[in-house]
């Protein structure tokens, strides 16, 4: 039976003990020329964190969606999803793995076409765009831990730009 650790990152990975804030930055790329300066210069860069905040959801819209459209990528969507089925089935098959694959493929793209055009009708055109979503962060903060704060703080002084203005 093995012991648990008393060490406070052999719980979770990205916990700090006693986190101390070294910076907040607009970018991820501020932050992390903060993390590989600190490395450069043999900081254990081990007790840092960089951590985005104030989360928010971008969507895309990347067309208008019609009848045609999702029908035809169903059809296709079907007729890959059929494709491996078939040549799964074929695997296990001694003779005729062509026509296996022939007709799960025909199976599937039948399939993808109802399924696809019973769902576009569904939502009765209260959602006819495609589009993709991303949840990024709008401020990164650089998190130390709290017995190396000082150390970090005074080799973060010697990167010019590297510390935010606070007073804009």
């Amino acid at each position: 039976m093995s012991m648990p650790s008393s060490h406070p990152r052999a719980t979770s990975p990205l916990k700090l003990q006693f986190p101390q804030s070294l910076a907040t930055y607009d970018d991820y790329a501020a932050a992390q020329r903060t993390v590989d300066f600190l490395s450069d210069h043999e900081f254990p860069v081990e007790n840092c964190m960089i951590v985005g905040t104030d989360l928010k959801q971008l969507e895309r819209i990347t067309g208008r969606l019609t009848w045609n459209r999702v029908a035809i990528a169903g059809l296709v969507s079907g007729l890959w999803f059929g494709l491996f089925v078939g040549i799964v089935l074929s695997l296990f098959s001694n003779d005729a793995w062509l026509g296996v694959v022939i007709s799960t493929m025909l199976f599937g793209a039948i399939f993808g076409l109802i399924w696809s055009l019973v769902g576009f009708g569904a939502t009765r055109g209260q959602r006819d765009f495609s589009s993709v979503t991303q949840v990024v962060a709008t401020k990164y903060e650089v998190l130390v831990e709290h017995k190396v704060a000082a150390q970090a703080r005074e080799l973060l002084a010697q990167l010019p730009g590297a510390l935010p203005n606070p007073f804009q």
